[in-house]
């Protein structure tokens, strides 16, 4: 240590094997709360996120939907707005999402990113999204882009998410879903499903060890000082 003079000693911790390595605790379900971009009656982003709904089912998850018709734009309304209530209780709910947009001028919808900015960082001392696995799917009206999904992964990181390697991204969706909404057998489907299988693995393996993969040295050495100064204060 006498050549890191640097670090704080105290703050500093080894990584603790056996609570990376714990056995799994928790016993109910993964829990997966589901976003879409956009509220047109015959919105193809809601009908991806319903089929993936649908597979996240069969693989054992608890999901919710957040419907964000009525949802007022950020700083528009106040925070006990009973929408932003429902979105905010939601995201601290789940252990995990999925975010669905459509892609609008090669960018996510005003939709989808309004219902992100209205998830703080911290509420009342939780971080609703912290150390939560992500999944992120875009659908398209034409050719194949990126874009969006890759937009959604700079905000995954900025929500401290774990945001899963695999994507999905649907071109020309129109033509992928029946006249009942249902998504038609091709490969997009199968990538739809290896999403949602690799975000339930991920799931599965953070969910009992996500307080210890987001404690921080920097965090703790912040905690570590603010104590010794109300020690010091009420000292004098």
């Amino acid at each position: 240590m006498n050549d890191l003079p640097n670090i704080d000693a105290e703050s500093l911790k080894l990584i603790d094997e056996t609570r990376l390595f714990a056995a799994p605790v928790a016993t109910h379900k993964p829990r997966i709360l589901l976003l879409y971009g956009s509220l047109r009656e015959r919105s193809f982003s809601r009908l991806m996120a319903e089929e993936a709904e649908r597979v996240l089912q069969l693989f054992g998850a608890e999901t919710r939907f957040f419907h964000p018709s009525g949802l007022p734009l950020p700083d528009d309304a106040d925070a006990e707005h009973e929408k932003v209530q429902e979105l905010r209780e939601l995201a601290q709910w789940s252990e995990g999402m999925v975010w669905c947009s459509p892609e609008r001028h090669g960018a996510m919808t005003a939709v989808m990113k309004a219902q992100i900015d209205w998830i703080p960082l911290a509420l009342q001392g939780v971080r609703p999204t912290q150390g939560k696995t992500l999944a992120l799917m875009q659908v398209c009206g034409g050719s194949q882009s990126f874009n969006t999904v890759n937009q959604m992964r700079v905000l995954g990181r900025w929500m401290r998410m774990l945001t899963i390697p695999n994507q999905s991204s649907v071109p020309k969706a129109w033509l992928e879903f029946d006249d009942e909404g249902r998504m038609k057998p091709s490969s997009f489907y199968d990538r739809l499903v290896d999403v949602m299988e690799e975000l339930m693995k991920f799931t599965h393996l953070v969910r009992d060890r996500s307080d210890y993969l987001v404690d921080r040295y920097s965090e703790r050495k912040e905690s570590a000082e603010a104590f010794r100064k109300r020690i010091d204060t009420r000292s004098i």
